[in-house]
């Protein structure tokens, strides 16, 4: 895949079809878009999209990975070409490390931490504090997963309230819900969420890496790629809650971006536009990078972060969760 490749963001219905090497885009107005199969990265549709095996063979030839999200913003699955990056070395390895109790478990517990670090750096106020010394402390006696996991749902609690404190009353989340997200705010971070594992996942599919095979998350969750899961986890902040936060400050959505229901709440088609160029503009964005010694994009951070997991297969390299150095 040409690294000039981009992700294209499917906000409307529409039909994808193969033409030559070209992937040609239906929408409802009735004007086709035609993309060069060499300039697309990965696919993420918003809403509903009808493709057929012709398309389909075209894009895992390329390595084109397409996602699917729901209604109401989760990631209900995606398309991707089989797997050529594949090397039996590191998948041992990555065997190896993620059987490994004490191994797997520091990671797991170095991702916790780091992502309620970067919660703290995204919604910037000392509220978090306490919560977060308090979890700095349970953490090392955490004895498996489960305990874990528990420790950051403590703390992510803590987080959602006080984010609930910097934003206007209709988009506080109230509670985190997903299945579905009960209103506005919990509908934004959804999306968000299933963005940022869509970018994680697709960054993993250019690397060695089995993406099913993790360290913090359960390996019962079929339904989504466990070492995605755990990769998504210290991004998230960056993006869901960060941008949330930045949205309600800037009053860049309303009430009609969203389409709410007793008790259900997702994005509307306009939001689902606002969503996509928010998403695609911060991804875009750029920051120096002190050991590459050069400008890097947010999207670039993502494909380096799952490159220190192949460091750590490869020359069993100390993996260091990622953490916003600007």
């Amino acid at each position: 895949m040409p690294a000039v490749a981009r992700t294209y963001w499917l906000t409307e219905p529409c039909r994808i079809r193969r033409e030559d090497n070209s992937v040609r885009i239906e929408r409802p107005d009735g004007s086709p878009i035609r993309i060069p199969v060499t300039d697309i990265r990965d696919l993420v549709a918003f809403d509903h999209v009808d493709v057929n095996t012709s398309a389909l063979s075209l894009l895992s030839r390329s390595g084109v990975t397409l996602h699917v999200l729901d209604h109401y913003g989760n990631h209900a699955g995606h398309f991707a070409p089989s797997e050529s990056m594949s090397s039996a070395g590191v998948l041992r390895r990555q065997v190896e490390i993620s059987g490994d109790p004490e191994r797997r478990g520091a990671i797991g517990r170095s991702l916790v931490l780091a992502t309620a670090e970067n919660l703290r750096w995204a919604l910037d106020t000392d509220l978090l504090a306490p919560a977060l010394a308090t979890l700095r402390a349970a953490l090392p006696d955490a004895a498996d997963r489960d305990e874990t996991m528990a420790q950051e749902g403590n703390f992510r609690r803590t987080g959602w309230a006080v984010l609930d404190t910097q934003l206007p009353s209709w988009l506080r989340l109230g509670g985190r819900s997903r299945h579905p997200p009960t209103n506005a705010g919990n509908a934004f971070v959804s999306y968000l969420n299933s963005l940022v594992y869509a970018r994680v996942l697709t960054a993993l599919r250019t690397t060695p890496l089995h993406p099913a095979i993790g360290f913090l998350h359960a390996d019962t969750d079929r339904r989504r790629n466990t070492l995605a899961l755990d990769l998504a986890e210290p991004f998230k902040p960056l993006f869901a809650e960060r941008l949330l936060k930045r949205a309600g400050a800037r009053k860049t959505l309303k009430p009609s971006d969203f389409e709410t229901e007793v008790g259900r709440a997702s994005l509307s088609k306009d939001g689902r536009k606002k969503v996509a160029t928010m998403m695609r503009e911060e991804l875009a964005t750029t920051v120096y990078h002190r050991s590459l010694r050069r400008k890097v994009s947010y999207e670039e951070i993502i494909h380096l972060e799952a490159l220190k997991l192949v460091r750590l297969c490869l020359e069993d390299t100390p993996y260091k969760p990622f953490r916003p150095w600007w």
